[in-house]
């Protein structure tokens, strides 16, 4: 007997899927935290670059120029979300999150300015490579979610049993076709039908048959002789060779082939 052992446990435990479901909460609490707290960070650093450099004497537009970059990275996250619940790729989100946080990343760096110090550069860039990172975390975690479960694999397990002895197989004897006599063969040969005669539209059809015994093709002249004698008319040489000689060959075509009879000629 097979019996089959489960390499994978169909099913967890359901104390197992509570503790799966709460780290998976905290985790996503917590990517998120992050990512609120980059995006202010940045934002906030973007606005100091905006203030320094166009917008001095104009808070408000120095307040909303850092949404340039950080919503189009917002909406590329919100769409390549919405791609991923529908089990697909969307590669103007991506482009969108890559131009956002690119442009943020980049604009911080700048915006230290020449002359600082390295760790001055690292502040500025942590903000908003934090958020790109919180965010493909969230992603991961997502994507396993909607994965598919593949199967457990189930591996049958068979029983050794001592090999069988081979079966003596003995092949089965034919017996010999009888042979048939020579004698029979002849009997069902003689026993054959004879072929039914052809049958002429023309009565002077058979007179004309008649002189291919001779192993040759006959003459118009021949063929017109062979009528008189028989007791027919005349007739035309066209009439002999184009319906009645025709009509005979059409019923054996093999006779056309014959070699022509020869002429004689008389002194």
């Amino acid at each position: 007997m097979a019996e089959l052992h489960p390499s994978a446990p169909n099913h967890s435990s359901n104390s197992q899927r509570r503790a799966i479901t709460a780290l998976a909460i905290t985790a996503a609490t917590l990517i998120f935290l992050l990512t609120g707290v980059s995006l202010w960070l940045s934002y906030e650093h973007l606005h100091d670059v905006g203030a320094r450099h166009g917008f001095a004497d104009d808070p408000i537009r120095a307040w909303a120029w850092p949404a340039t970059l950080d919503l189009f990275y917002a909406v590329g996250e919100v769409l390549i979300l919405r791609a991923a619940l529908a089990r697909r790729i969307d590669w103007w989100a991506i482009s969108l999150v890559v131009f956002g946080a690119g442009g943020s990343i980049a604009l911080n760096i700048a915006g230290v300015g020449e002359g600082a110090q390295v760790l001055d550069y690292v502040v500025a860039a942590v903000p908003p490579v934090a958020s790109l990172l919180a965010f493909g975390a969230l992603m991961n975690q997502l994507y396993r979610l909607l994965a598919p479960e593949a199967d457990p694999v189930v591996t049958p397990v068979v029983e050794a049993q001592p090999p069988a002895e081979p079966a003596e197989v003995t092949a089965p004897v034919i017996p010999p076709a009888p042979v048939e006599p020579p004698a029979l063969e002849q009997e069902q040969q003689d026993a054959a039908p004879d072929p039914e005669p052809i049958k002429y539209s023309d009565p002077r059809c058979a007179v004309i048959r008649a002189l291919y015994d001779q192993g040759t093709r006959p003459g118009t002249k021949a063929m017109r002789t062979a009528l008189i004698q028989a007791g027919f008319g005349d007739a035309s040489d066209g009439f002999i060779r184009g319906t009645l000689r025709a009509e005979v060959e059409r019923h054996e075509p093999h006779l056309a082939h014959l070699p022509p009879a020869p002429v004689a000629f008389s002194a």
